[in-house]
């Protein structure tokens, strides 16, 4: 087998790969762009509510799929005054809660600005705006007629200025009753440093008759086809709603739920998300409970809903129902915080299975170094480390085969018509000198795996957003701004491929003489983070190899009788002229 041949071909191959997945992509679920929103901004006109949903036909045996969101009554326009706005502050949130339903109708990211270099420009989750909808309506729905406590209804709060302060949690209270005897109590719960939002909605009847009804919170979000772009990674990340029945989580694709129509589930242990790159609204029911799911799409706005089974509240008594909402960065540890399925959310592809240990050892070494470009570093020197003596073994081969290109360059003269007689001899060729001509394709396709793995880890992890490295290199998740890494990366391969045996094929050396350059473009727009790994681990194997190379020519001499190479030899101690000797095979 051709060594060069088949490197040739698998390096072919992983780009291959890599342009079907853009294609993939570009054809694929369309998002929408996560839009800035400043906070001085005033905020536009509010689009129409959601509808609320219906409660289930039987607590006893909901049947799966039976969960509906039909529309219900909204409330008709000039009928009801404006309602208030409650602002709450924290030290890493700025959320405006409408005193209609209690609906988070506004959320600030504090922390994470759209662009680094524009810092003022902060990312928004929610908003009212109609071209980047975003709202968490939650509420209650009773069996039978007359007013009821849904995010339709009116509630009144104690004040509409909260902030955070010194204090180690907030907790922001609303209120609503009717003239049955019902009253409810609805409680956001915001915690120091947490994009956590606990919410709970207690229920005192002190009416006549038992209270049926249920809990049900919903996600509104902007859904409309994108374009995609090269120059921006965050084009390529899904968006939209994710699903989780207890088991796996799922991408529904805006397409397919115009097309299908709503899609409906009922399970334990569920729940709903709004994704984007970095960033996600997700809505968690408490363990352990049967919730029914709607998810749909209608007029560029996907729904995502979700409801218990109908409780009853007897009279005299009264009953709590807890929910909680993340509204932020997909930061895993807190998304574990609210349960372990939810660092789902976080999506590394097929490669999870690669890509979560490596992002876990990425964080640990980041908490010495507190760099995350120092973290890539020292993780691809472990990484080297642990396949050190495989490497050696394919370098070993790599060596050996380029101490043997004068005489295999001999046998190609002498076999030049003769094909089959070429390939058996340089079999035999490469047995007596114990030669594995496949084996220098190992490190790459060891590395490749690896190469991947960090590639979604970088584009999907938020704790490496606009982090940034040093000098020029300000933000390892987006590609180098004066293309520096991708140059040092291109002329890292060119030496690389040095202390390699060049093809015997002028084809093949073609070929491998304008890869550094293929890769210097192919590079030139991922992620400076990924381009880093790929240079150290170039500059790891240059170094790796040159020392090979060092060892097997000095072994080669000392077989041979030599200290030094003869006047007038080459590369490995064999004089000029051996190569055209019938027993140089």
């Amino acid at each position: 087998m051709d060594n060069q041949r088949l490197l040739i071909w698998v390096t072919f191959g992983v780009l291959l790969w890599l342009t079907w997945q853009a294609w993939m992509q570009d054809y694929g679920p369309r998002p929408e762009p996560a839009a800035p929103v400043t906070r001085e901004a005033a905020p536009p006109p509010v689009a129409e509510p959601g509808a609320v949903p219906e409660l289930p036909e039987s607590a006893a045996e909901p049947a799966p799929g039976e969960a509906t969101a039909a529309p219900r009554d909204r409330v008709p326009e000039g009928e009801a005054a404006a309602p208030e706005v409650i602002r709450v502050r924290t030290d890493v949130l700025d959320v405006e809660i409408s005193t209609r339903g209690g609906t988070l109708q506004r959320a600030v990211l504090l922390d994470y600005p759209v662009h680094k270099d524009r810092p003022e420009e902060l990312v928004t989750l929610l908003s009212r705006d109609r071209d980047n909808l975003g709202l968490v309506q939650a509420g209650l729905i009773g069996r039978g007629e007359g007013p009821q406590p849904n995010h339709l209804a009116d509630f009144e709060a104690e004040r509409l200025e909260y902030t955070l302060g010194e204090d180690d949690e907030l907790r922001v209270s609303l209120t609503w009753s009717n003239d049955q005897g019902l009253s409810v109590v609805k409680q956001y719960t915001f915690e120091r440093g947490s994009y956590i939002i606990r919410l709970e909605q207690t229920v005192v009847n002190d009416g006549d008759a038992p209270w049926e009804g249920a809990p049900y919170a919903q996600i509104l979000r902007h859904s409309v086809p994108q374009d995609r772009s090269m120059f921006d990674v965050d084009t390529y990340s899904f968006h939209g709603p994710l699903f989780y029945d207890g088991n796996k989580a799922s991408k529904l694709d805006r397409d397919d739920l115009l097309s299908d129509g709503p899609f409906k589930a009922s399970v334990t242990d569920g729940w709903v998300a709004a994704i984007q790159h970095h960033f996600l609204v997700a809505v968690v029911p408490p363990a352990g409970t049967r919730q029914h799911f709607t998810i749909g799409v209608a007029d560029d706005v996907a729904t995502a809903s979700v409801i218990s089974d109908t409780h009853s509240v007897a009279p005299g008594t009264g009953t709590t129902f807890s929910q909680v909402l993340f509204v932020g960065p997909k930061l895993q540890e807190q998304l574990e915080q609210v349960t372990d399925s939810l660092t789902l959310a976080v999506d590394y592809g097929w490669l999870t299975i690669l890509s979560e240990p490596l992002f876990w050892l990425l964080s640990w070494v980041h908490g010495f170094v507190h760099n995350w470009g120092v973290a890539i570093i020292i993780v691809t020197i472990l990484i080297k480390l642990v396949f050190y003596k495989l490497t050696e073994a394919s370098g070993r081969s790599m060596a050996k085969m380029r101490e043997l290109a004068p005489r295999m360059k001999a046998l190609q003269e002498r076999y030049k018509d003769d094909r089959q007689q070429l390939s058996q001899a340089m079999m035999e060729l490469y047995r007596r000198e114990k030669v594995n001509p496949a084996a220098g394709c190992l490190p790459l396709l060891i590395q490749m795996p690896f190469f991947l793995a960090f590639y979604w880890v970088l584009l999907e992890s938020v704790e490496m957003r606009q982090a940034p490295f040093m000098l020029w290199i300000d933000d390892l998740s987006s590609r180098d701004p004066y293309f520096i890494l991708p140059l040092i990366m291109g002329a890292a391969m060119f030496f690389q491929q040095k202390l390699n045996p060049a093809p015997a094929d002028p084809v093949q050396a073609r070929v491998m003489q304008i890869m550094p350059l293929v890769f210097t473009v192919f590079f030139a727009f991922f992620p400076s983070g990924l381009v880093l790994y790929w240079v150290t681990n170039t500059i790891l194997s240059i170094a790796q190899q040159w020392r090979i190379n060092k060892v097997v020519e000095e072994e080669s001499r000392r077989r041979r009788g030599l200290k030094t190479p003869a006047k007038g030899s080459t590369k490995g101690g064999r004089k000029k002229g051996d190569e055209d000797k019938p027993d140089a095979a």
